[in-house]
């Protein structure tokens, strides 16, 4: 039975993978002729994003092996290993879920429940970068191309984004509140165990998280510019911000159901934000889509490594 789920995975991660490469593949954007103009027009750039690729993931390994500490200690290597079977399993699961199973089953059985916790916990911080500077970029957008501040309608988005940044903030430096007041709620006591160490993570730890979630944001903006810049996406430095930061934005707050319909919700952002700028849709096409294979799709094969060895049970 084991085997066969790891058979499963495998057939499914390459199925999407074949399908999402065939789709790409009719858009002329992301052909092969395209690629072989942008490294022979832009090829060092390019080569940027792929160089930030083992630094991207390798920031989501720290941030992982750091939230680990609290369960079980592990190395930097394993942190790693855990984060790219994440990934593979995420990939083939709605809203990426199997990222929780991917790293589970790399530590040892009793700490797996514990574990819950502590990657809910990551993926908040992280989402909590992403809505911080996308938040900038939204307003950004409605200011530059819909409506001016000084209305009451500008106004009130201003405020509506300036409350949703300080309630994510608020609620992550006060998850031990909350812990202990669902502590006390007989129908939701049992379900608390798997949250629980959210609880014990310090505010000066909180911050360090969300320092490496910011860090990591910053590195994977960098390979999408510098893609955008390759494929002929010409824009002042800000602009390039504001656009991907809309893009990253939109594509977190949509769940996806697998990595096809993740591929969708990015390409559409991507393309509306620059289009408001007045790019050409299909460069920001080539790029987006040279990103989700740069950073999603090849990972997700190299992790196909690390999930097969995976075993449902470790005593050690």
């Amino acid at each position: 039975m084991v085997w066969g789920g790891k058979l499963a995975v495998l057939c499914l991660t390459l199925y999407y993978l074949r399908e999402a490469l065939l789709d790409a593949e009719n858009q002329t954007a992301f052909s092969w002729a395209r690629w072989q103009q942008v490294w022979a027009n832009s090829g060092w750039v390019a080569a940027l994003a792929v160089i930030l690729l083992p630094i991207n993931w390798g920031f989501e390994a720290l941030k992982w092996q750091f939230l680990s500490k609290k369960i079980e200690k592990i190395s930097f290597l394993k942190a790693y290993r855990a984060v790219l079977a994440g990934l593979t399993l995420g990939f083939v699961t709605p809203n990426r879920v199997g990222d929780y199973a991917g790293r589970i089953l790399t530590m040892h059985q009793k700490n797996r429940v514990d574990a819950i916790g502590a990657i809910l916990l990551g993926r908040l911080c992280q989402l909590f970068a992403t809505v911080l500077v996308g938040s900038a970029a939204l307003a950004y957008f409605f200011y530059s191309y819909y409506m001016p501040l000084a209305t009451p309608v500008g106004i009130s988005i201003a405020f509506g984004l300036l409350l949703l940044n300080g309630w994510m903030l608020a609620l992550l430096f006060s998850f031990h509140w909350a812990i202990a007041v669902l502590e006390k709620v007989p129908v939701l006591k049992r379900w608390v165990h798997y949250f629980a160490v959210i609880g014990e993570y310090t505010p000066e730890e909180l911050n360090k998280m969300i320092l490496l979630s910011g860090m990591r944001y910053a590195v994977f903006m960098g390979q999408f510019i510098a893609l955008l810049w390759a494929f002929g996406v010409n824009l002042s430095i800000d602009q390039y911000i504001w656009g991907v930061a809309g893009t990253f934005l939109l594509k977190s707050l949509v769940p996806s159901i697998n990595a096809l319909a993740d591929i969708g919700m990015r390409e559409l952002s991507a393309m509306h934000f620059f289009g408001l700028m007045g790019q050409d849709p299909l460069l920001v096409l080539g790029a987006s889509l040279s990103l989700w294979a740069l950073n999603i799709a090849l990972p997700s094969v190299v992790g196909l490594l690390f999930v097969l060895p995976l075993k449902l049970t470790r005593t050690r």
